[in-house]
């Protein structure tokens, strides 16, 4: 099936039609307008799926999706806001036998939809749950992450709607910290008197070489250059080098290892200057606070007659790590079955949709009794 009859099917199956909706509704994190749209999308389709509109909160600017009660035992998290800017995932939306692909469809507005329709027909939900859904998640939850805790420390369970790994549900994640490295150096002309500069590139490159001793195999430690922009012109040595680091680890001691180095990096080209701005983000979901509900999961999945789900331990970061953080019991990775998450390949498996929501609607119904 193509993207050209996926209309006809999406009017047939009204999960699939949801998650269309939200694809085709472009929601970048950087775009506050567009963020703004997808919330409003989301709680439209609640309503239609509910019976009952969300609330749209202003949260430090951001805009957020709050369905249920205000003070849950439960909390269901999600996000909408996805990596992608406007236009840049082509088809928008197609649908190929199995395969479901848009941009942010597998990360993560499938586990969206999946858990709106996981709350059909329990009837203390809107009381006892509350299924909240950010715009700021793929930039670090700067504006979210209190409201994420403040709730998290009161409720029973946290149940993560990122997507799956493999099927797998996620017990452990790394913590993550993010940088940017500034090098300060001095211009001159690259051909007449290139002595006369301090050349900010060069002194970047050091500074990466730096970054690579960092890293610690035995504990997961990445620490990865990513974005490096430096100088104004081919002919002129570069007065200055921008870098941006992203630092990992399953360890929070490895994280503030990693920071403090980084904070004291110190110039090693003569004249140059080094800036450092940023610092720990997510601390690390550790799989003592997956333990419980992973335990439970496998058993509610049993009784539903569906196969064992199996678990991993991942490098990538989310919500579910502030959860933890904040003493709650987590369970992460419950939403979509597909990959290519932030990649061009991103796909969702339609056949998996049902599954993983009646999964979840078991789920809470056990936490519940």
């Amino acid at each position: 099936m193509t993207s050209a009859n996926s209309d006809q099917y999406g009017r047939l199956d009204p999960m699939l039609a949801a998650i269309e909706a939200l694809v085709r509704c472009e929601s970048p994190s950087e775009d506050i307008q567009a963020c703004r749209n997808v919330v409003r999308l989301a709680s439209d389709i609640s309503t239609r799926v509910l019976g009952v509109p969300a609330q749209i909160k202003e949260i430090e600017g951001r805009p957020v999706f709050w369905w249920g009660s205000d003070a849950p035992e439960i909390l269901i998290l999600a996000h909408l806001d996805t990596v992608w800017p406007q236009g840049s995932y082509s088809p928008l939306w197609e649908v190929n036998g199995d395969v479901v692909r848009g941009p942010g469809v597998f990360d993560m507005k499938a586990g969206f939809v999946q858990a709106l329709y996981a709350l059909k027909g329990i009837s203390e939900a809107g009381d006892r749950v509350a299924l909240i859904a950010t715009t700021d998640e793929e930039t670090g939850s700067f504006a979210s992450r209190k409201l994420i805790m403040d709730l998290s420390a009161k409720a029973k369970a946290v149940l993560v709607l990122e997507a799956s790994l493999n099927g797998k549900v996620k017990t452990g994640r790394k913590g993550t910290a993010m940088y940017k490295v500034s090098a300060h150096g001095l211009a001159a002309h690259a051909g007449l008197e290139p002595e006369k500069g301090v050349n900010a590139t060069v002194e970047i490159a050091h500074l990466i070489l730096k970054l690579s001793a960092l890293e610690d195999s035995a504990h997961g430690t990445t620490v990865v250059p990513t974005l490096l922009s430096s100088g104004n012109s081919a002919n002129t040595v570069p007065d200055l080098a921008v870098l941006e680091i992203d630092a990992r680890s399953f360890s929070q001691a490895e994280l503030e290892r990693v920071d403090q180095a980084i904070k004291a990096l110190s110039a090693t080209t003569n004249g140059a200057r080094i800036e450092v701005t940023g610092g720990l983000n997510r601390p690390p979901l550790q799989p003592s606070s997956t333990k419980e509900l992973y335990e439970r999961v496998e058993r509610v999945a049993k009784e539903i007659g569906m196969a064992p789900l199996g678990c991993a331990e991942v490098g990538g970061a989310s919500d579910g790590n502030f959860a933890a953080a904040a003493g709650a019991k987590v369970l992460d990775g419950l939403g979509a079955v597909g990959g290519g998450a932030h990649a061009p390949n991103e796909w969702l498996s339609l056949k998996s949709i049902e599954e993983r929501s009646a999964l979840l609607h078991a789920l809470i119904k056990d936490l519940l009794k």
